[in-house]
């Protein structure tokens, strides 16, 4: 038998292309006419995939600026539509949020969380509305946060008291933020630090889990073609589907590893069990006969591996954004350690019952969310009926993007929007928690993080201290307008260039002496 020539192929994909464009063609003439929202007009078979760039949040705002608050999208076969106004958002978060709380089906979906098992990316129904359920009564409950207050207190020390130890040179922050992050979040959910260089049984190096983080973050925000012209998913065109199976595989290998000791350990102890972290709880759960659907294995590593990428990511990411603009505004800077002077003063370190009187610490954490939300375009949501928004029809499938950075950025709600500016947070009633619509770090309604609250108290407490116990400057060779404040798109934004800074203690290190 003849092996096929590159002719052949391409006259195979000629007429496969001749097809799909005549089957369009006739089901546009048998679909009745919508009123859809304005937009660009799509290109044959890749709709407007051509005016996405390397930076999608980027590209979307530009062309909501043209086309308006509500815009309509086709990202090769699917329908896209845009929030980009409060008023959007309200409609699509919370008014008519049952209407849109759907997720769309995605490669990073399907083989990073074990075929759509997890919180985020799992389709709405009674699986679903049961893992919402356990995270806000059971994982997330204000007495389980206050509960684990200790390890996040005693983790926080160690990273002071490394930073101590190295006074003057020049670090790279989100090193040691990460750290932090993922120790403070395996310790609440996995029992111990699994990913301490110090323990005997660690499966996986810290290094090497947080460019596991990092890659999941990616992957799961990256435009994937495939996700949006189906019929040639299988050529993984970008590579990207190939690289989610690696990193699945070795997500597995450790979050196996995990649910094996932990279940050893329960065997040994027996009636004297005691649940003391996340994955215990999430294993007595997986036990309970009365659950309305049974919480299997996947789903209980999909969840696992849902805290350990959400607890580590938003705080990282914020903090070093945080630390970045300060260092650009010098002026910003005094204020912050000015307000920590007079509240906490010079003998103790800030504590997380400190953060209600620290208002312009938390003023810095809002404008930080405002100009660099973690998730600029929230994950995407998906319409499960036909409906209609501002007089606009909107078909059941169609996928739906509230781009936060746009509304971060509008001149109708913020003055001088592209400038840090802590000082238009004082005095006003604006949080983060999804009721205020100008700032939707965590996003609103239902499909809001369930995890937001935990979130926030690493990234306030982290921020608080590290500007009252030290001093930030940027390298000699480093001029404050030369800073790079580029971002890499996933479903996280953090910098395109890791921050390098030098650091000096403000305070005694036997303050902070674990």
């Amino acid at each position: 038998m003849e092996t096929p020539t590159w002719a052949a192929y391409a006259a195979a994909w000629l007429a496969t292309a001749a097809i799909l464009l005549l089957s369009t063609h006739l089901r546009r003439r048998r679909t009745p006419k919508l009123n859809l929202p304005p937009g660009p007009k799509p290109w044959p078979i890749i709709g407007n995939l051509n005016l996405i760039g390397s930076l999608p949040h980027r590209s979307i705002h530009d062309l909501s600026q043209k086309y308006g608050p509500i815009m309509h999208l086709r990202f090769g076969s699917f329908p896209v539509v845009v929030g980009s106004s409060v008023d959007m958002a309200k409609i699509f978060l919370k008014t008519m949020d049952v209407t849109f709380v759907g997720r769309p089906k995605t490669a990073a979906g399907k083989y990073t969380t074990y075929n759509y098992s997890d919180i985020t990316w799992s389709p709405y129904g009674p699986y679903w509305r049961q893992a919402r359920k356990m995270c806000l009564m059971e994982l997330f409950s204000a007495k389980r946060l206050e509960s684990f207050e200790y390890i996040r207190n005693e983790e926080m020390k160690s990273l002071l008291t490394q930073l101590f130890k190295l006074s003057g040179d020049s670090i790279l922050l989100k090193h040691h933020l990460s750290t932090v992050s993922l120790n403070v979040i395996s310790r609440m959910v996995l029992g111990k630090r699994y990913l301490d260089e110090d323990e005997e049984d660690s499966i996986v190096s810290p290094d090497e889990f947080k460019k596991m983080l990092d890659e999941l973050f990616l992957l799961n925000g990256v435009f994937n073609i495939g996700d949006s012209i189906p019929w040639i998913d299988f050529l993984d065109l970008q590579g990207y589907v190939k690289r989610m199976k690696v990193l699945a595989k070795k997500f597995d290998r450790f979050l196996e590893h995990v649910l094996d000791e932990h279940n050893e350990r329960r065997k040994v102890e027996g009636d004297e069990f005691v649940a003391k972290d996340m994955v215990d709880v999430l294993l007595e759960l997986a036990d309970d006969p009365t659950l309305e659907i049974k919480l299997q294995r996947h789903g209980v590593k999909a969840f696992t591996q849902d805290l350990l990428a959400g607890g580590t990511e938003s705080s990282a990411v914020t903090v070093e954004w945080a630390i970045s603009e300060l260092l650009k505004k010098p002026e910003i800077f005094k204020k912050a350690t000015a307000e920590l002077d007079r509240v906490i003063g010079r003998d103790r370190w800030v504590e997380e019952k400190d953060i209600a009187n620290l208002p312009y610490i938390e003023a810095i954490v809002k404008e930080t969310m405002r100009m660099h939300p973690v998730a600029p375009m929230l994950v995407p949501r998906q319409c499960r009926e036909d409906c209609k928004v501002a007089g606009y029809d909107i078909a059941e499938g169609t996928r739906i993007l509230v781009s936060v950075w746009t509304i971060g950025r509008d001149p109708e709600l913020w003055d001088a929007p592209n400038e840090f500016c802590p000082d238009r947070f004082i005095g006003k009633a604006i949080d983060v928690k999804g009721h205020d619509f100008e700032l939707l770090p965590f996003g609103a309604g239902r499909r809001m993080c369930p995890g937001y609250s935990l979130g926030l108290k690493v990234i306030q407490a982290s921020l608080a201290n590290l500007l009252h116990g030290f001093t930030w400057d940027l390298p000699r060779n480093v001029n404050r307008e030369d800073l790079n404040m580029e971002e890499i798109f996933g479903l996280s934004t953090p910098k395109k260039f890791p921050l390098i800074a030098v650091v000096q203690p403000r305070l005694p290190l036997h303050l902070y002496a674990m």
